[in-house]
This record gives C-alpha cells, structure tokens and sequence, in this order.
C-alpha cells in the first residue's frame, strides 16, 4: 500500500542528512527509504530522535558509497553512516531473518525486499517504510491503521514475534506507556504466556528498555502495564511476592504518577521499591541495580532516597544538625519529591521553609576540624578520628561550637572519656 505521509517541517541537520543518503543510495541505482521508529514519528507529528535507512544495497555497497562508515552490524546488513557534527544514520539492507538464537539474534539473514523486511519487524507501528522524496508512505502491515486505532499490534503471529526476541514483551509495554496507546488482545494475551521468558535477555537490555519506560511520559501507564502484562514479577523478581500483587503494583504506579515528570530513573524505582520492598526495600534495590548492571551512581541514589525516606518524616523534630546534612546533599530535591507522594507533605512544607530561611554558609559550612588537624594537635590517627569528627560536626551545624579551639577542646574532653 502506498499513500502520501503527514509530515511535520522538519529542517533540522540530522533529518537532512538522512534524507542525502537516501539520494545518494538512490542515485546509484539502490531503493532506500526511511525505516521503522522514524516513520511512526513522523506519522504522529513528533520530531524523531533518529533516522534509519532501509535500502536494497549490500552492505559492501553501502560503504563504497560514503567515505565514513562503520560496520556495526555487516553480518546482518547494518552500517553506521556519519556525516557533519553528530549526525548519524543506520543503513541496512532489506533482510528476512532465519532462525533466532539466544532469544535475541538470528542465526542467519537473507538479503531480500522491501515488503519481507517489513514482515520481520516486531510492531505494525514500526513496520512501515517512508520515501522521503516523493513523500509516500510504504505499509505492507497495516502500520497505518493501528496508528490511528491507537493500537500496538505484532506483526504476524505474536507468539513467533516475541519467540525470535524475547526483548520485545517489554518493547510492547515501553510503546504502549510512551505512546498512550492500547495493546492489541492478541498481542497481550502472547506477552503475559511468555513473560517469563523475559528472564533469559541480558541485564543490559531489559535496563535500557525499563529506563526508557519509567523516564517517559507515560511512566505511571507503564507501571500499570507491568502488572497486567505479567512482566512485574520478572523485572522485579527481588520483592519475591509483592511483585506478584497487581494491586500493590497499581499502589507504586500511582506514587510514580506522583513524581516530577523530569524525574530520573532511579527515582522512579525508588517509588516503586519503597511500595514493593518493605523494610528490606533498600536491599532488594540493590540487588535489582546489581542484576541489570545498573551504575554505580543509579544504585547509589536509589539506596541513599530509599534509606532517607522514613526518616524524613520526623526530620522537624530531629536536631538542626540531622536537617542541615539533608538540605546540603545534592539528592535532596529527589528525596522531597519522594516524601511528598509518602503523605509526608506538612513535614517536607515545614523543612524547605527553613531550609530557605537558612544561608548556604549555614547550611554547609567548612568543616571546623579535619583529620589533619587533629594530627597537628597530637592525636594518633585510628579508628576514633571518624566518630570525632562527626560529634565535631554536629555541634558546629547545631550552633554548639564556632571555632577550630572549640571543637579541639571537645575532641581533648572525648579522648580521655569517650
């Protein structure tokens, strides 16, 4: 089926240099069209983050054309095309696949058309082929139709789909939550047999695809389809039972829908884990940030929002000291927004007027001691140092003590009777 595109003006660098690869595979003789998630969002009105091209020439072909390529998938027909600045374009051969291995490859390919390599794609939505000069829309799957409908639907027979690649279950959901649309029966019905087959894709995979999930849009959909998709209990297998529970699962969808929409994918796991995870939350987080091969800095975020979390409650009837290493943490604004969805908002109120009452110099002054100090004045460094320094500093953010004389005569007083 071919029919004209609906297309946003578009004049930005990326699309334009997408559109010169096509001319250029075009002018040697080769069909090349715009390929897969560009189209959709181009069909939908919305700027695509990137551009891929899906054309008849082999990949030998493709890189005697253009003199920077990289060859980041030969054996499949794929290559990276760079021109000016960052921009980057995919190329690939129109392929059938052969068998899938692994749950995410394909043992082989064959080189072929436009409308068999439309046929192995995952979802109609991302099916469909558009020519860029002429401005036609090429729809072998009924791309066009679902986009209307509002409907992510599998190519063919969905079992099939999600049996070649196992990532998919989660694609499914990630579309539905980005986009604000519904999952075909069919389809649904495959992703919650098979969910459990998630478990045999790598870390690394799921992670981009979930953080994808939880930094959208339509984060708190997405947890919403976890649950009904039956993925819940696998991408969060570390709160054993409580994954398991759709209405729990639907509680920590809505805390989620509670966060600033610029909210970091961590957060988002935060909200979820401090509903799923009980009081082994902070552990169980960090087992879920270990088995996806999450950053250190995810991770540590994660812990530090979910350890804070209860103790923010009491924090107007903490000492000064206790609310002053709050408000001086950079995580602290995550750590409000969290509490806030906790019904905690009287208690976050009352700190951030003082907080903003209080001098940055107050809040976070330079340290009265440091271990150096303590050396200068005779003390043996050991195990001791750290709670000193620490009883030091709370005096100082309390208002106790003001001078490095002062805080050494208490350190003196501590060493003799601790």
């Amino acid at each position: 089926m071919e029919t004209r595109a609906m297309t946003p003006n578009d004049s930005g660098s990326l699309r334009a240099f997408a559109e010169d690869v096509v001319r250029r595979l075009r002018d040697a003789g080769h069909e090349a069209l715009f390929a897969g998630g560009c189209v959709r969002d181009l069909l939908l009105g919305n700027a695509p983050k990137d551009f891929d091209v899906a054309t008849s020439a082999r990949p030998d072909e493709v890189r005697s054309l253009f003199r920077r390529t990289t060859a980041i998938g030969a054996a499949f027909g794929v290559i990276q095309v760079r021109g000016g600045g960052n921009c980057v374009v995919e190329v690939a051969t129109f392929r059938a696949d052969g068998d899938y291995r692994d749950g995410r490859h394909p043992n082989s390919v064959r080189f072929t058309d436009a409308r068999e390599d439309a046929l192995r794609r995952d979802f109609t939505i991302n099916g469909m082929f558009l020519d860029p000069i002429d401005d036609r829309v090429l729809d072998f799957v009924g791309g066009q139709e679902d986009l209307k409908g509002r409907l992510i639907r599998a190519i063919g027979t969905p079992e099939r789909r999600f049996e070649e690649d196992k990532l998919r279950l989660l694609r499914a959901v990630r579309f539905a939550a980005r986009l604000g649309f519904e999952i075909e029966p069919a389809t649904l019905d495959a992703v919650r047999q098979m969910a459990p087959q998630l478990s045999v894709v790598s870390g690394e995979r799921i992670l981009m695809e979930l953080r994808a999930l939880l930094e959208s849009s339509g984060k708190s959909r997405g947890v919403e389809w976890l649950a009904e998709a039956n993925l819940a209990p696998v991408l969060f297998s570390e709160t054993g039972a409580a994954a398991e529970s759709r209405e729990t699962f639907f509680r920590a969808a809505r805390r989620v829908a509670g966060l600033p929409s610029n909210s970091p994918f961590a957060v988002a796991i935060a909200a979820i884990f401090h509903e799923l995870g009980g009081p082994r939350a902070v552990d169980a987080a960090v087992k879920f940030f270990e088995r996806l091969k999450a950053s250190n800095a995810e991770r540590e975020l994660c812990s530090w929002l979910l350890s804070k979390l209860d103790g923010v409650a009491r924090a107007p009837s903490e000492s000064l000291a206790f609310r002053k290493r709050l408000y001086a943490d950079a995580r602290w604004p995550w750590l409000c927004a969290l509490a806030r969805i906790n019904e905690t908002s009287a208690e976050i109120d009352w700190c951030e007027h003082e907080r903003a009452r209080l001098k940055a110099e107050e809040i976070n002054p330079p340290p009265l001691l440091t271990g150096d100090d303590l050396k200068r004045h005779g003390f043996v460094a050991g195990p001791a140092f750290k709670g000193w320094l620490e009883r030091v500093r709370d005096l100082q953010l309390n208002g106790d003590i003001a001078s490095p004389s002062e805080a050494i005569e208490h350190v003196r007083r501590w060493s003799v009777t601790p």
